[in-house]
């Protein structure tokens, strides 16, 4: 059956400097009443690169404690504290991990590989993912490279893929390893192909609209509601839509991404209220 993981905020308070306790319950409460099987937690969507290792050990703590499996994002700019972070998400008892390829210096294959077999030996034998996004990363991970993992790290459980258009997908669509799609436009051809499902940043707000893709296999509506959100400051806008439906977090994100105007908001509100 095709999974709905939302990639998760991560509530912030003061201005963004501190992690939001009290608000982990409620938001993940939230996500599954809207259809979630899970949660990916401190990816792009959850600013998790530009929090402290002690940040994220906390909220990988957080998100562990509710009633959904978390995907606990590991992936840092060093490997030390990539494998730190592994094996911390795995004796707290999340679901997987998963690791990105570290931002700024485009790794060569042999650098990449070594990498990612640490963090998956960190973690072992709990599923590894690798997080394929090469828009942020700034490089892809090659796909040789993902074979050659899996003859090193045997939990290698599948991919997150948040590439498009679809030909930069594809190829990672492994047989035996289980791919999420990124690209809420690109959830029905993924399926199509054989994903296992989505891990969607659109549904850390909007669960339920990429549930009804996930299970539908349309897409349509997801990739035209990622459209709007792209038009505002997303980290922000994601957590004023969540805020909205009652959920007690702030619209607070860690500088130097940016916040929303009053007028922002307004705007925001009033194109997604079709969606909610």
């Amino acid at each position: 059956m095709p999974r709905t993981i939302p990639a998760a905020l991560t509530p912030l308070k003061d201005g963004g400097r501190a992690v939001d306790e009290a608000a982990f319950a409620p938001y993940v409460e939230y996500l599954q009443a809207g259809g979630a099987d899970g949660v990916l937690a401190l990816g792009s969507t959850g600013e998790g690169i530009l929090l402290s290792v002690a940040e994220r050990k906390r909220v990988i703590e957080l998100f562990a404690e509710g009633p959904l499996p978390v995907i606990a994002h590991c992936g840092a700019q060093t490997t030390d504290d990539t494998i730190e972070l592994a094996r911390f998400a795995a004796g707290v008892g999340v679901a997987g991990v998963a690791v990105i390829a570290p931002p700024y210096f485009a790794l060569d294959d042999a650098a990449l590989l070594a990498h990612m077999a640490a963090a998956a030996e960190a973690c072992a034998p709990l599923p590894f993912y690798v997080y394929e996004f090469e828009k942020v990363s700034g490089y892809a991970v090659p796909v040789p490279v993902v074979e050659r993992l899996r003859e090193h790290a045997p939990n290698l459980a599948g991919l997150k893929v948040s590439d498009a258009p679809f030909d930069k997908v594809s190829p990672y669509l492994l047989e035996g390893l289980d791919v999420f799609v990124g690209a809420e436009a690109l959830i029905g051809a993924g399926l199509a192909a054989g994903a296992a499902g989505a891990v969607s940043a659109v549904g850390s707000a909007f669960p339920a609209v990429i549930h009804d893709a996930v299970a539908s296999g349309d897409s349509t509506r997801a990739g035209e509601l990622r459209a709007i959100v792209e038009r505002f400051p997303r980290h922000a806008a994601l957590k004023a839509v969540v805020r909205s439906r009652g959920v007690p977090m702030t619209e607070d994100v860690r500088r130097p991404l940016r916040g929303l105007t009053d007028e922002l908001r307004r705007e925001l509100l009033a194109a997604v209220d079709s969606f909610l």
